[in-house]
């Protein structure tokens, strides 16, 4: 019998409904200016998402940013679906409504909107050591 080639393979599943596996979203991540870390965890029943801040850089606007170190931002997010939660976070002191998504292994994608009317979005990416 014929070897199937990774690409062909990769259609086959698609076609079939398989989706790729994703990894949890538990571990350390980066915001895309690799000024910040975060470290998310599952927590509550283990389909909930809890995450801290964990490490700034030492440029000067995050000065402003230390009281927050070790503080949560995000406690017992809600899975709403596969690979997304929401619910109240905490962000360098602002209150807000927010949704991780996760997007691949290595890549969540981070909606907060405070007062319903300020909203952004931010990329974070797995932490490489």
């Amino acid at each position: 019998m014929p070897k199937i080639g990774p690409f062909i393979a990769g259609m086959v599943a698609l076609t079939l409904g398989v989706a790729p596996a994703f990894a949890s979203p538990a571990g350390v991540w980066d915001l895309e200016s690799k000024d910040t870390r975060f470290e998310l965890a599952l927590c509550g029943d283990g389909s909930q998402l809890c995450g801290k801040l964990v490490w700034l850089s030492d440029v000067d606007y995050n000065e402003q940013y230390k009281p927050y170190l070790g503080k949560l931002m995000a406690n017992g997010l809600r899975q709403v679906k596969p690979r997304v939660w929401k619910g109240q976070m905490s962000l360098f002191g602002y209150s807000m409504s927010g949704t991780i998504t996760e997007r691949s292994a290595d890549h969540l994608t981070l909606n907060g909107c405070a007062f319903l009317v300020v909203c952004k979005t931010y990329e974070m990416y797995r932490h490489k050591d």
